[in-house]
């Protein structure tokens, strides 16, 4: 089953972290200090990252699917990025950007 897969930007990371922790009942996954956190819940694949000048809009979308060969992205008709692609493949790409993560295999 596909994970709908939100990211958003925000201002500052904590207050953040402490605003979707609320929200969603769980912890994040994946924390990279003051600039990256990352949800997973049964129904979302929630990511927030520290860009103040973007603060309050939407990133991109995607979808957490098993079965994808591999990371990807693109473009729908309305111009929003989709990414899809397995955990595996988002917990290396997080560690890629964000090398200082954490990320512990247990949380895929």
């Amino acid at each position: 089953m596909k994970r709908l897969h939100v990211a958003l930007a925000v201002k500052e990371l904590k207050p953040a972290i402490e605003e979707y922790t609320k929200r969603l009942g769980a912890k994040p996954v994946s924390v990279a200090e003051n600039t990256y956190a990352l949800w997973r819940t049964d129904q979302v694949n929630l990511s927030i990252s520290v860009k103040p000048e973007e603060a309050g809009q939407l990133r991109h979308l995607g979808f957490e699917d098993p079965e994808a060969p591999e990371m990807s992205a693109d473009h729908d008709g309305e111009g929003f990025m989709w990414e899809r692609f397995t955990a595996e493949q988002q917990r290396e790409e997080i560690f890629q950007y964000y090398p200082g993560a954490d990320y512990p295999v247990e949380n895929i």
